[in-house]
């Protein structure tokens, strides 16, 4: 298992290969349906919240009952992806398969897509602290700031490879 820090730096990403299990460790930001596409939004317009270089996002939202990442391939998520690396996104986790067009946008901005165990005790347990870094408004479905160790994961998409092929 190999230790991937956050923010993540270009190196890491590099060194990284499809299939490689690996541990984040440090801050990941959440999001899904209700606030990918508002984020993409202020990226778009030079608006955004808080820094994205090298940082993680995971595909969920965080309740009372924890974390487990939802599916990536929801038009609302996938569509935010290639602007979001290219706004400096390292690690986008998930869940399922992603696009072609997708796949080249995160090899095209050096990202990688990592799937995690769809379980919400692991995961949960993994977390540190956490807190609401924008749109609070959304409830669950905010972006939150998260400082977590050791969330496994799989790398699925790097270097214009994925496991889903």
């Amino acid at each position: 298992m190999k230790i991937v820090k956050t923010p993540a730096s270009k190196e890491t990403i590099e060194n990284l290969k499809v299939g490689d299990k690996i541990a984040i460790c440090g801050t990941i930001y959440t999001g899904r349906d209700a606030v990918l596409p508002k984020l993409k939004e202020k990226i778009v317009k030079n608006e955004i919240p808080f820094d994205l270089k090298g940082i993680a996002i995971m595909h969920t939202a965080v309740s009372g009952a924890g974390i487990a990442p939802t599916t990536s391939n929801k038009k609302e998520i996938e569509t935010s992806i290639p602007a979001l690396s290219k706004a400096g996104v390292k690690i986008h986790i998930g869940k399922g398969s992603l696009n072609e067009l997708t796949k080249n946008a995160l090899n095209k901005e050096k990202s990688i897509f990592v799937v995690t165990p769809s379980v919400a005790a692991l995961l949960t347990d993994c977390i540190k602290s956490k807190k609401v870094a924008a749109y609070k408004e959304e409830g669950i479905e905010a972006i939150f700031k998260l400082n977590v160790v050791n969330i496994p994961g799989v790398v699925a998409i790097a270097h214009g490879e994925s496991i889903f092929q």
